[in-house]
C-alpha cells in the first residue's frame, strides 16, 4: 500500500501541475485582456494558479520520497497507515482551497491566500510525514547518502518556515507594517529553501539511479553542496528585504550569502561540458532528458538570481516582472523538470515502459515545446521587468503609462504560457494513463 500511496500523490501532483497551468494561462490573458473569462476574474484565477502549482511540487516530491523510501533505499515505512491519513488530509484541504478561490473566500497572504483555519489540517499532514520519515530513517545503520538529509531538512523547514509565515496573526506582527513585511518576506524566501532541499535531494537520488554511481550522494562534493544549499535557505532569504528600514548589517550579510551561490555556477559550469557529452549518449532516455533541462535551466536561472541579489540592481527589479521571470525559471524550469525526470523513472520501474511508442514520441515533442515557450516567456518577462524597473525609478511614469509600454511584451508571454500549457499536456497526459493503469 505505501506504493501506491506515493503514485497516489504523484498522480495528484501532474493533476495539480495541469491544472496550475491553465490558471495561469488564464489569469495571464485576463492580465492583458481585461474583462476575459469573467465567470473566473483574475482575483480567483491568480491565487488557484499560485496554491495549484506549489500543491505539484510538494504532492510530487513527496510521493517520491514515500516511493523511493521501501523499494529503493531498503527502508520499511514505520507506519503503512499514516501516507493514507496524509493523503487523504492533502485531498480534502486541496479541495476546501480550491472551493474558498472559487467563492472568493480568501483571508490568507500570498502563498497562502485561502482562510488561514485551513493551515490546520496543512500543518498535522506534514507532522505524520515527518513523524514517519524521520521513524523510518533512523533505521538506516549506514552512513546516510546527502538526500536523505536533504529530505530530512526539507521537512523540519517546510514546517518551521509555514509556521513563521502565519505569525501575522499575532498582533505584535499584524500591527506594524515594517515587521509584517519582514517577517513575510523572510518566511516565504526560506520556504522555496525547504521545497528546495525535497526536490534537489530527489534530483540526487534519481541521477544516482540514472547512473548507476552511488559514490555521488556519499562525497564530500556533495555534502559541501549540501551545506552551502543548507546556509542560503537560512540566510539568503534576507535578499527580499532590501527595500524594508533594517539593520545594514542584514544587507550586507544577505548579500554575501547569495554570492556564495556562484561556487554552485562554478561547479555547474565545470562540468556542463560532461553533461552535455553524457546527454549526446542517453539523451533518447525520458528522465534523463528532464534532468538535463534542470540543469540548464538551473545555469540560466542562477545567474539571473546572481544579478538580482546586487542591491544596486535589487532596487529596480524588486517587484518587477524580473521577480516573476526568476520565480517561474524556478518553478517550471527546475523544480518541474526535475519532479517530471522523477515521475518518468517511477513509471519506467513499476511498468517497464520506456517510452519507445507514439506516446514517448509525443512527450518528446511536448519536451520541445514547453522549453522553448518557457524561454520565450522567461526573456519577455525580464525585458518587461528592465522596462517597468526603469520607467519607475528613472522616468516616474505612472502604473497605467508603463503598462501601456510594456503591453506588447507582455502579450508575448501570455502566448508563450499558452504553448507552455500545450507542451506540459502533451508530455502529462501519457504519464498519467500509465501511472493510472497501475495496480
Amino acid at each position: 500500500m505505501n506504493k501506491s500511496t506515493g503514485i497516489l500523490f504523484i498522480i495528484t501532483g501532474l493533476l495539480a501541475l495541469l491544472l496550475g497551468i491553465f490558471f495561469g494561462t488564464i489569469s495571464g490573458l485576463q492580465f492583458i485582456f481585461p474583462g476575459f473569462f469573467e465567470v473566473l476574474p483574475f482575483f480567483k484565477s491568480r491565487p488557484l494558479h499560485v496554491s495549484l502549482v506549489v500543491a505539484w511540487i510538494f504532492s510530487a516530491a513527496v510521493g517520491g520520497i514515500y516511493y523511493y523510501l521501501p523499494n529503493h533505499c531498503n527502508l520499511t515505512l514505520y507506519s503503512k497507515r499514516l501516507p493514507r491519513i496524509h493523503f487523504a488530509l492533502f485531498i480534502i484541504t486541496g479541495l476546501l482551497i480550491i472551493a474558498s478561490y472559487i467563492m472568493g473566500k480568501f483571508g490568507g497572504r500570498e502563498y497562502w491566500e485561502f482562510p488561514p483555519l485551513l493551515a490546520i489540517p496543512i500543518i498535522i499532514g506534514w507532522i505524520l510525514f515527518g513523524f514517519n520519515y524521520f521513524k523510518t530513517v533512523v533505521k538506516k545503520k549506514e552512513p546516510w547518502p546527502v538526500y536523505l538529509w536533504m529530505w530530512a531538512t526539507g521537512i523540519f523547514f517546510f514546517l518551521f518556515t509555514f509556521s513563521e509565515s502565519y505569525l501575522w496573526l499575532l498582533p505584535y506582527f499584524r500591527d506594524n507594517v515594517v515587521r509584517e513585511l519582514t517577517v513575510q518576506w523572510k518566511s516565504y524566501g526560506a520556504l522555496v529553501g525547504s521545497w528546495n532541499m525535497l526536490v534537489y535531494g530527489t534530483a540526487i537520488f534519481v541521477m544516482e539511479k540514472l547512473s548507476g554511481d552511488t559514490k555521488v550522494a556519499l562525497s564530500r562534493l556533495s555534502f559541501l553542496m549540501y551545506l552551502l544549499g543548507l546556509t542560503n535557505l537560512m540566510f539568503g532569504w534576507a535578499h527580499h528585504i532590501y527595500i524594508v528600514p533594517s539593520a545594514p548589517w542584514i544587507r550586507h550579510f544577505a548579500y554575501f550569502i547569495s554570492m556564495t551561490e556562484l561556487l554552485i555556477l562554478a561547479k555547474i559550469i565545470w562540468s556542463f561540458k560532461s553533461t552535455m557529452q553524457q546527454a549526446k549518449i542517453n539523451f533518447g532516455n525520458i528522465p534523463y532528458r528532464f534532468m538535463i533541462a534542470a540543469d540548464v535551466w538551473i545555469f540560466i536561472n542562477l545567474i539571473l538570481a546572481l544579478l538580482i541579489s546586487i542591491p544596486a540592481v535589487n532596487i529596480y527589479t524588486h517587484g518587477t516582472h524580473i521577480t516573476v521571470a526568476h520565480a517561474m525559471g524556478s518553478t517550471i524550469g527546475i523544480n518541474t523538470m526535475i519532479l517530471l525526470s522523477s515521475c518518468f523513472l517511477i513509471i519506467q520501474q513499476v511498468s517497464d515502459q520506456n517510452f519507445n511508442d507514439k506516446s514517448g514520441k509525443l512527450i518528446r515533442w511536448g519536451f520541445w515545446i514547453v522549453n522553448i515557450g518557457l524561454l520565450i516567456f522567461f526573456i519577455s518577462l525580464v525585458v518587461a521587468g528592465i522596462a517597468k524597473g526603469y520607467y519607475t525609478a528613472e522616468n516616474k511614469l505612472s502604473f497605467q503609462e508603463i503598462m501601456q509600454k510594456i503591453a506588447p511584451v507582455l502579450a508575448i508571454f501570455v502566448f508563450a504560457g499558452i504553448g507552455i500549457l500545450v507542451g506540459m499536456l502533451m508530455v502529462v497526459l501519457p504519464a498519467l494513463r500509465k501511472l493510472i493503469t497501475i495496480k
